[in-house]
């Protein structure tokens, strides 16, 4: 569904973007993270032909960007960090005229906005101007404007920013539910623990270029190294009897617990658990220390900025 090779993008003397190279395939959500200016809304605006790249090439639903620019904004919603939204307009208003926008026709128009202001739980103040709504309805309506012509490709640029923690889970649980519908869904966030519960690849962009992407186990196990383990007892117990597979590294021992580095998980954990069985140890928990997308963000940026400074 989002294809780009060497996507890049120049004003002037400023390289915004370079050689992006993305892949996204139907049913998948991909979240792009990066500090501000890093790049992630030039990208977003070549994916949806509102910019034209510099060098390099995209496709979205199988349009070109540059050679099939209608196409493309047919088949994408947006929902950009400055919305946009007409303050004097009432919510149903607004709707029908982005729906006229799409060339929906008028009975389509009220069914579709008539679904996404009861989604949102915006139909009490459907009749009210967007500009007595909060922030947090404002957010709402806007992801509802980006929906409203039932794109297969959703860009969204910090879809539950300025949201109260129950409408951003409603958001959140609405995204998730338009994944599995067979829609490709880019996100961009700073919201790591949203990217973690959403997210089925990630890319972390810096000046421009991506510095890394693929799946978050697959950045864990890249950045962070093997997975650690902590297996805790249920009363004093002499950990040295269990033996492991050669490939476990013990890290650390006390009377109640143990913590051991694996580079196989799949394989040797099944083994750790046999070996402890096998001496009748009281084990209490097996568990994975936890290892978050934010630890992978802050180190990745963390070496990029010192190559930066070695140079």
């Amino acid at each position: 569904m989002i294809e780009t090779h060497d996507l890049t993008k120049q004003f002037h003397d400023f390289l915004a973007v370079d050689e992006v190279n993305l892949s996204v395939d139907a049913g998948q959500i991909l979240a792009i993270l990066g500090q501000n200016g890093a790049g992630k809304t030039t990208t977003v605006r070549m994916l949806t032909a509102l910019l034209n790249p510099t060098r390099g090439w995209a496709r979205v639903a199988g349009y070109d960007v540059v050679k099939n620019g209608h196409d493309v904004r047919s088949s994408v919603g947006v929902l950009t960090e400055q919305h946009g939204l007409y303050m004097r307009m009432t919510a149903i208003e607004y709707l029908d005229f982005f729906g006229q926008v799409y060339s929906l026709s008028a009975a389509a128009r009220k069914i579709r906005s008539d679904h996404l202001l009861e989604y949102f739980g915006l139909t009490e103040a459907a009749k009210r101007r967007i500009g007595e709504y909060s922030k947090g309805m404002r957010q709402k309506l806007a992801l509802a404007r980006a929906m409203m012509h039932d794109p297969g490709v959703l860009l969204l640029d910090e879809p539950t920013s300025a949201m109260d923690p129950e409408s951003a889970r409603l958001v959140r649980d609405e995204i998730a539910r338009l994944k599995s519908s067979q829609r490709t869904i880019v996100i961009c966030s700073h919201n790591l623990t949203e990217v973690e519960a959403l997210a089925d690849q990630i890319a972390i962009i810096y000046r421009g270029k991506i510095l890394l992407q693929g799946t978050l186990e697959d950045m864990k196990r890249n950045v962070l190294g093997a997975s650690e383990y902590e297996i805790k007892f249920s009363g004093a117990w002499d950990s040295s009897r269990v033996e492991l597979p050669k490939d476990v590294e013990t890290l650390s021992r006390t009377a109640t617990s143990f913590k051991v580095r694996v580079e196989r998980p799949q394989e040797s954990n099944p083994l750790i658990l046999k070996a402890l069985s096998e001496v009748s140890a009281p084990v209490m928990a097996f568990q994975e220390e936890p290892r978050t997308l934010e630890q992978v963000y802050l180190k990745v940026m963390a070496e990029a900025k010192g190559r930066e400074n070695v140079q």
